[in-house]
């Protein structure tokens, strides 16, 4: 057996990613709980190192691992919104970390190790690196879940997340080994060669690929683990949580569907339209009656998995690059929402209620200027990145005939405006409660600035995050 030559400079980020997840672990066993502050400094420098080495080292096509990896536009980009997500995520929960004495080694390393999933779901063009990539991204997260070891509420959430998922990775390798008895390879390209002659063991292995990547992306009918498990968890590991696994998650389809299986799109992209159909119709009508803002953001997570779900159903290299685009806005807005919420203390607890921020525009008017911004955002208004990534994906999935899902996609817009609207609201009307206290320091201050310049800078002055996620079309032609 002759084995392959690997170029390592074409997996310099993620060599970077697990040598900084690595020291981490290590220094922290030498390292008290309450000085392992500079371990957060190391994460995020090697996670700095990674997004450099990622942008430098280009777009041109090129694989490794006989064909299972692929260096190209579309893993840059998605590379790189994963890092840009765990460095802010590192940011938001510094201080957090601190204050709750967590052991702060082992919460960045799986921070770390979640993004390494991420980016390797990104990068795959092989069913068996997909699969590694799924559960190097799942397993970090069913362990931060839990993090919060004296919490009933972060135990029971990471239980519940932990064998809800399993059941998503039986299906997810249940069908990898159908699609393998249907094509007689593991490769996404044997997918595509497999097009014109499909089989009933070939759709049904598609379909439980689907399932495991839907659960990882909290669509519909696959969602009932994200309200529980968001609000149980800590904060800074639901505002990391709803946005890594996302990522990963339609990095795949994208490898999948759009790439792969794009001849084919007549058959798959009605099942995925309705889908994305309920996810948009649920996700924003149950958020309506939250009093949490966990459980509210948790809905919000789900609608917005059916927005960018169409950019998928749209099937096409514009589709592609409109949900890179929304991937780096929902990036932002979501982050900056949980970083205004991380601010706040409720005599030593989460102040995790709407009522929480009753008054908050008064007290701190930094704060309740920046939750607005992240709220009309989500809600896609006008001047934000949120309108704009809306405003993509609709227009792709409108060019291949979709009006159906395109209409509801407006619709359920508007219903979201109204949630979105009462927690900025809220902020506006009465007098804040004396139980609330701000706690956030540097490092949150620092990623609400980032979050919010990239909320307003990429609605006024898209051209260049435009240009950028475009290179995914190039890959998907």
């Amino acid at each position: 057996m002759t084995l392959p030559l690997v170029d390592l400079r074409q997996l310099l980020p993620e060599l970077i990613v697990t040598g900084t997840a690595i020291v981490v672990l290590a220094w922290a066993l030498f390292l008290p709980v309450p000085r392992q502050q500079p371990l957060r400094w190391l994460a995020a420098g090697g996670v700095g190192a990674a997004l450099i080495a990622t942008v430098m080292l280009g777009t041109q096509s090129t694989s490794a691992f006989a064909g299972m990896y692929a260096r190209d536009a579309l893993t840059q980009v998605l590379q790189a919104t994963a890092l840009v997500a765990a460095l802010l995520a590192l940011g938001l929960s510094g201080d957090y970390v601190s204050r709750t004495r967590f052991d702060g080694g082992e919460f960045y390393g799986l921070v770390l190790f979640a993004a390494l999933g991420a980016m390797l779901m990104a990068a795959s063009t092989d069913l068996l690196m997909l699969f590694v990539g799924f559960e190097t991204l799942s397993i970090p997260l069913y362990v931060l879940a839990a993090f919060a070891r004296s919490d009933q509420r972060s135990q029971e959430a990471g239980l519940k997340y932990f064998l809800l998922g399993a059941f998503s990775t039986a299906f997810f390798l249940y069908g990898i080994a159908l699609l393998f008895g249907a094509t007689g390879s593991t490769a996404l390209g044997s997918l595509a060669a497999r097009v014109g002659a499909p089989t009933t063991i070939f759709h049904a292995g598609i379909a439980l690929l689907t399932v495991g990547l839907a659960f990882k992306a909290a669509v519909v009918p696959f969602h009932f683990w994200v309200p529980d498990v968001y609000e149980g968890a800590p904060l800074p590991v639901t505002a990391y949580m709803s946005v890594i696994a996302k990522i990963g998650a339609f990095a795949a389809m994208l490898r999948v569907f759009v790439g792969a299986l794009a001849l084919q799109a007549a058959q798959w992209a009605p099942l995925l339209a309705a889908a994305s159909v309920l996810t948009m119709v649920l996700g924003n009508l149950a958020a309506l009656r939250q009093t949490s803002i966990k459980r509210l953001l948790a809905y919000s997570s789900i609608a917005h998995a059916g927005y960018i779900l169409t950019g998928v159903v749209a099937g096409t290299p514009a589709g592609a690059s409109a949900v890179a685009f929304y991937l780096v806005a929902y990036t932002f807005m979501t982050l900056g929402a949980f970083g205004v919420v991380l601010m706040l203390q409720r005599q030593g607890h989460e102040a995790d209620q709407i009522a929480d921020l009753t008054g908050l525009a008064w007290r701190s008017p930094a704060l309740g200027a920046a939750m607005t911004l992240f709220m009309v955002s989500l809600a896609g208004f006008p001047l934000t990145v949120g309108f704009l990534a809306k405003f993509y994906v609709f227009t792709a999935v409108l060019d291949r005939g979709q009006v159906g899902v395109a209409v509801i996609g407006l619709l359920t817009s508007v219903v979201s405006a109204y949630y979105y609207l009462r927690v900025a609201y809220t902020m506006f009307i009465g007098q804040p409660s004396a139980d609330i206290e701000y706690v956030g320091g540097r490092w949150v201050t620092a990623a609400l600035v980032v979050c919010a310049a990239g909320v307003l800078g990429g609605g006024l002055f898209p051209a260049r995050l435009t240009a950028f996620v475009q290179q995914v079309a190039q890959v998907l032609r």
